[in-house]
Formats: C-alpha cells, structure tokens, sequence
C-alpha cells in the first residue's frame, strides 16, 4: 500500500480544496503534547528519523489518487489535481532522544498547506506512538538503577512494525539487549533470548532439557527454571551447569511467582552450588514500576526482562498530541476552543538550567543560558544532515536525564517540570485573539443579537 493513501480521509478533504481555492501559500504546522500523560515526569522525543524517511519520499501516485476517488465515490478525475504532490518543505524539530515537556512543540512543518495538511496523520502517528514507548521503556532504565534491561515485547506488541520500533527506542534510553532479530540485525543491537516452557516440557525431564540445550549451544547458556517447582528447577540447573562447567557467564531465569523471594532462594541455592557467577534474570509481566520495587527490595536479580507492558505503554499508552496550523502564508493563527487553544506563530524551546524551558518565537534570542531545542532537520523535502547513530541519540538522552530535576525522574508520583510562555509568544497571542475576536466573533454577535442568522430556521443576512 503506498503510504500517501495511508491518511485519514478529511486531509484529502481538505487538501483538495485547498487546491481548488489557490490556497497554496506556506503554512506551519506544530506537533506538540498538551499535557503529561499520568505518572509520567517527561517524555523523551521520538520517531523523527522514521518520520523523514516518510516526508523525503512522499509522493502521491495513480493509485493513490485511485484510492483517494473511491473513498470519496467520485471519478479518478476529479481527484488528479493530487497526482505528483510531494513534499517540498521544511520540518524544524528535537531530535530524538532529548527530553520533552508538555505543550512543546516536538516539530514543525512548514510547506505549501495542501501538502502540510496532506501529511499530518503519519506525521503524527509516527511521533505519538514512539515518543509514548520511548518513555515508558526510560523509566525501566531509570528503575532498573544501573542493572541491565532487554527488551521482550515483539509477540504482544501491537503489530510486528511496532514491535521493531519498542526495540529501537529501548535500546535509544539504555536497554542492553533485545529478543527481536530483526531488530537487532538492523540496528546492530545485542540479540538475547533463552527457552519457553514448551522446551522443557518437551522433554522428559528438567535435567534432560537442560543438557539437550547444553549440547546445541556451546558456552554460557540461560535455563528457564520455573517450568514445574521453580527450587527444584534451580538445584537442576545448578547441578547441570556444575557438570558441564558452563558457570560463568551462564544465568538462570524467574519468570513467574514471587520474583523477588524466589531470586533470594535461587541465589542461595547457586552460591550453595558453588556458583556465584551464574546470573539470575527476571521476567514476567513487568514495567518500571515492579523493577522498582523489586531493585528496591534488594532482590539479587541481575537482568530484568521486560515485555508486554512496555511494549504497549499499558498503564499510558497514548499521548494527548495534537499537529495544528500556527501560521499561514505569513499571518499567525491560533484556536480558541475550550480547553483546546493553541498559541499562534513559528516556535522554538528554549531549554533552561533546571529545566525552566521557555517556549518562544523561532525567531527570538535566547534568554540567559537558554539552548535552543529545535533544529532544521529538512529543507526543501530533503534531509539537512546524515541520520544520526542510535548512540548519539542515546547520548543525548544520557545527558538530559542527568541534569533532569529528582522529582521528575521518580517512578511513583513523579513531577514534571512545566513550560512557559516568553513575553513576545504571549504579546503574539494576545494580538491574534483581539483580531479573531474584532473580526470574526464581534460580528457573529452583532447578528445574533439584531435576529440576523444565515440558519435556515432564521431569515438570512442581506446580501
């Protein structure tokens, strides 16, 4: 399926009467969060490289001007004023991995507004899902307190692109391995993985499972111990691996039960064993926030596996984004719905000591030891620079979690630092409202108030 037609329905709308009407001027869209999603402290930026790969090869073919004429049961016709539409514009955005807050913008787009409007469900899409994943899985890292995560959630993932993209982001904000081999093929990530249940019943026994496994995998291997009595299990493994002298680098892993009690036994019983190098690995339905309490329990677990609830953000597994026109052919505007008003014209965030971001004008200076967090990363439909490594995003994230406020960072009601406006956004602001109100809204009242109404149950305005 091409991905232009990959669009909700009322772009297309949109986009071809924009044609129709000459509005072809340059408009600017802002993607931005409105608020923090609950129990969440920040938000690390995410999806901007597959969002260029998207933009610098947008292009809208027969068939999608094919499909774009079904949809709208009208002759193909109709719809060619589309045909050949590509994107030619600029996108200023952060790049992936700094921290974010809420009512930042995370990009803009800026291009002639048919196409602007064109791209605005994959644009989103692309920064909503992966962003909310991204900082999900940096809260395990945060939890994890410097013990190694890998990532076990491509089977309950939503979709097997999904499960790519939880892979990538984990390993973005620190997570030391993942089960996904295409993921790690293509993005040279440490593959990690040991056995199911359906192994070791197989077999006839626990011991037999293990040497079959032994013998197919020279050196250190992980035996899944908790398949009938998880002790037993351990003692089995632990006399296994004794035999063999497959200790070190070698690991057990808990997937079920008290974790954390069962690593304290499983522990004694390896050391008993003489094996105090053998690792313990958890998994088994955990996030962040039993990774924190397990961690802070003292439970000698080694490596936390985590899967389905990172995978999918369980407890948040959405943002409240939104992608709206701040300017248009070089007039700002803005939307006043309750609850829902933007703020008009271009922006940059200005990232201030102790996270006291400023959100401005792209074109202001920036205020006293302030750093600007949006950078032109395309112009003219192509990407401005090569794509970066996934360890100089994971750089980036080292460095803005490390100065990030304690209180942001905790798992458990954490707080989030808040952005604020610069005095030039809120002159602009105040400015575009006073004119939508003089120009639009003072005259629908006047009508309302003399009985004049274009509604068909009242007579219609004088020509």
């Amino acid at each position: 399926m091409s991905s232009a037609m990959t669009t909700d329905l009322y772009e297309v709308t949109m986009a071809m009467s924009y044609l129709r009407e000459g509005m072809t001027g340059p408009a600017t869209f802002s993607l931005f969060v409105r608020d923090m999603p609950p129990g969440r402290g920040f938000l690390v930026a995410a999806g901007l490289e597959s969002t260029l790969g998207f933009l610098s090869g947008f292009r809208v073919g027969p068939e999608d001007v094919d499909a774009f004429a079904s949809a709208l049961h009208r002759p193909p016709r109709d719809l060619a004023p589309l045909l050949g539409m590509e994107f030619t514009g600029q996108v200023r955005a952060v790049p992936e991995g700094r921290i974010v807050l809420a009512g930042e913008p995370l990009l803009e787009v800026t291009a002639s507004l048919p196409q602007a409007q064109l791209v605005e469900t994959d644009v989103l899409n692309q920064v909503n899902h992966q962003t909310t994943i991204a900082s999900k899985a940096a809260r395990c890292v945060l939890a994890a307190a410097g013990h190694p995560v890998v990532d076990f959630s491509l089977r309950r993932t939503h979709g097997p692109q999904a499960g790519f993209q939880a892979a990538r982001l984990s390993a973005m904000v620190g997570f030391a391995g993942t089960s996904n081999v295409a993921a790690a093929t293509a993005e040279g990530l440490p593959a990690v993985g040991t056995m199911a249940h359906s192994y070791i019943e197989a077999f006839g026994s626990e011991k037999a499972a293990f040497q079959a496994f032994a013998r197919s995998h020279p050196g250190p291997v992980t035996f899944l111990v908790d398949t009938y009595d998880t002790e037993e299990g351990v003692r089995v493994a632990a006399r296994v691996l004794r035999d063999l002298d497959r200790g070190p680098g070698s690991a057990i892993r808990l997937d079920s039960g008290d974790l954390g009690a069962l690593a304290v036994r499983a522990r004694a019983i390896l050391d008993a064993a003489g094996l105090p190098d053998v690792r313990i690995v958890a998994s088994g339905g955990l996030d962040e926030y039993s990774v924190d309490e397990l961690v802070r329990s003292g439970a000698p677990i080694d490596v936390y596996a985590v899967g389905t609830r990172v995978g999918v953000s369980a407890d948040a597994p959405f943002l409240d984004s939104a992608y709206k026109m701040v300017e248009y052919d070089g007039r700002p505007v803005m939307k006043l719905s309750a609850a829902k008003v933007t703020a008009p014209g271009r922006k940059q965030v200005f990232r201030c000591p102790g996270y006291a971001d400023v959100i401005g004008l792209a074109d202001e200076r920036p205020p006293a030891g302030g750093v600007p967090l949006l950078e032109t990363v395309m112009r003219d439909g192509r990407r401005t620079d090569a794509r970066p490594t996934l360890g100089e995003c994971g750089e980036r994230f080292a460095a803005d979690v490390a100065v990030l406020p304690p209180a942001a960072r905790r798992i458990r009601g954490p707080v989030a630092p808040g952005a604020v406006a610069s005095g030039r956004l809120t002159a602009l602001a105040d400015r575009v409202r006073r004119r939508i109100e003089e120009e639009t809204l003072a005259p629908a009242a006047a009508l309302r108030s003399s009985g004049q109404t274009t509604s068909g149950s009242h007579r219609s305005v004088p020509g």
